[in-house]
C-alpha cells in the first residue's frame, strides 16, 4: 500500500503544480535557494512535482511495478520494519540523487529541477539487487535481464551527465540508482553474499 500512497500524493501534488505555476516555482529544486535562502524543504518537495504528464506517468509507472516488488522483498527480509525502510529508501533516494547538483549549482539561481526520477531509480535498482536476473522490458517491449539493464543504465546516465547537453538530470538518475543498489546492503550486509550467489547462478 505504501507504493500506492506515494503515487497518489505525487500525482495530486503534480496536478496541483500543473495548474499553479507559483506552486511549481515554490516546490522545485533550486540549489542556490536551498543553500543561500535556507529553503531546505526543496530537497524533498521537488520529487512530488513533475515537468508534464509524460514525466509524471513514466515515473509512476516504473514505481508501481518495482515498488510493489520492494514491498515484498522488504516484508520478507525486514518484517515489521519494512515500511520504515521503504520510506528510507525512497526519501534517501531523493536526497542522494541531488547531492552533486546541490554542490555544482549552489550559486546558480537559474537552475531548477523537478521529478521523482532519483527516488524511482533507487527503488528500481534495489529491486534489481534482490533479483538481478529478473527480466525488465526496455521501452515496455524488449526483455532484458535486470543486471544488464542496470549496467547499461549507469553507463548511459554517466555519459549523458558528462555531456550535459539536454534538459535531463542524468546525474540524479545515476546517484539515485547507486544509492538504491547499496541501501539493502547497508541494512543487512549478509544480502551482498546472496546477491553474488544469484548473480553467478545463471553464469
Amino acid at each position: 500500500m505504501i507504493t500506492w500512497l506515494i503515487i497518489g500524493v505525487t500525482a495530486l501534488v503534480s496536478y496541483m503544480a500543473f495548474q499553479n505555476s507559483a506552486l511549481m516555482n515554490k516546490l522545485q529544486f533550486n540549489a542556490a535557494k536551498i543553500i543561500h535562502k535556507k529553503e531546505y524543504y526543496r530537497l524533498v518537495s521537488h520529487a512530488f512535482i513533475h515537468a508534464n504528464w509524460t514525466h509524471l506517468l513514466v515515473n509512476m509507472f516504473v514505481l508501481y511495478f518495482f515498488g510493489r516488488n520492494i514491498e515484498a522483498y522488504f516484508g520478507y527480509y525486514f518484517g515489521n520494519r519494512a515500511i520504515a525502510y521503504y520510506l528510507l529508501l525512497y526519501f534517501g533516494g531523493i536526497l542522494a540523487s541531488n547531492i552533486w547538483s546541490l554542490i555544482k549549482q549552489q550559486n546558480n539561481y537559474y537552475y531548477n529541477a523537478v521529478g521523482a526520477s532519483g527516488a524511482v531509480s533507487a527503488v528500481l535498482f534495489a529491486a534489481i539487487f534482490f533479483n538481478p536476473w529478473e527480466k525488465l522490458y526496455l521501452f515496455a517491449i524488449v526483455p532484458i535481464p535486470g543486471i544488464l539493464f542496470a549496467v547499461g543504465y549507469l553507463f548511459y546516465s554517466y555519459q549523458k551527465g558528462k555531456k550535459g547537453n539536454d534538459n535531463v538530470a542524468h546525474d540524479a538518475h545515476f546517484l539515485g540508482a547507486i544509492f538504491g543498489f547499496i541501501f539493502p546492503i547497508l541494512l543487512k550486509p549478509d544480502l551482498l553474499g546472496q546477491f553474488i550467489e544469484k548473480l553467478f547462478a545463471f553464469m
